[in-house]
């Protein structure tokens, strides 16, 4: 769940908190790994968290959805371990990369880039052909993570105004695609920086 497995060709020296966020199939996996190496840092992903806890409740990942349907506890659960790591890792002064639908909410202010990616349904049901859980059962999750997360929260996820950079990798490659991230990490400056999207917090 955390460290690196990627080689990065591009090396970059910099303690930020970076969050990754999008939709199953949108390459966010990909990315946070290989952002990961370029930093030499740890990650962890939000998916790989839901895996934990499918795992620790002896649950396939059908059933914990499934489950998760039911009540809020199963995603509360998730986004209390996200909490968390976010707190920990935003007073850190560390670099650290933190990846889930939610990440850029849940991190908020103690983000210093929040990242989304997409890209159009087709190509990410493409890209999620060989996965456990379904296309259709992500789409639904999808719509119904929306609605709860409205609820729960007051959060509006097709709210798009607190990302620093979001990139449709339908259009780019992964290459590309982390070429894009890089150059605005690498470019970020503190000094010059005139302020984020401010991001309320949010009991969970």
């Amino acid at each position: 769940m955390s460290g690196t497995s990627v080689t990065p060709e591009r090396e970059i020296d910099r303690n930020l908190f970076i969050t990754v966020s999008g939709p199953p199939g949108c390459g966010a996996t990909t990315l946070v790994e290989e952002v990961a190496a370029a930093l030499d840092c740890g990650y962890v992903s939000g998916g790989e968290l839901f895996r934990e806890i499918a795992a620790e409740r002896d649950m396939s990942l059908s059933q914990l959805i499934a489950k998760a349907g039911e009540s809020e506890e199963i995603d509360r659960a998730l986004d209390k371990r996200l909490r968390r790591i976010a707190e920990k890792w935003g007073a850190a002064n560390k670099a650290f990369v933190l990846e889930s639908r939610l990440a850029g909410w849940i991190a908020g202010n103690r983000a210093d880039i929040r990242i989304w990616l997409d890209a159009p349904d087709e190509v990410r049901a493409d890209r999620t052909l060989d996965r456990e859980e379904m296309t259709s059962e992500m789409q639904v999750r999808e719509v119904i993570e929306e609605q709860r997360y409205q609820s729960y929260y007051g959060i509006d996820l097709s709210d798009r105004s607190i990302y620093d950079l979001a990139i449709n990798t339908g259009r780019w490659d992964a290459d590309a695609t982390l070429d894009l991230a890089l150059t605005a990490i690498e470019g970020y400056d503190i000094e010059a920086d005139e302020g984020a999207f401010d991001t309320p917090d949010f009991e969970i």
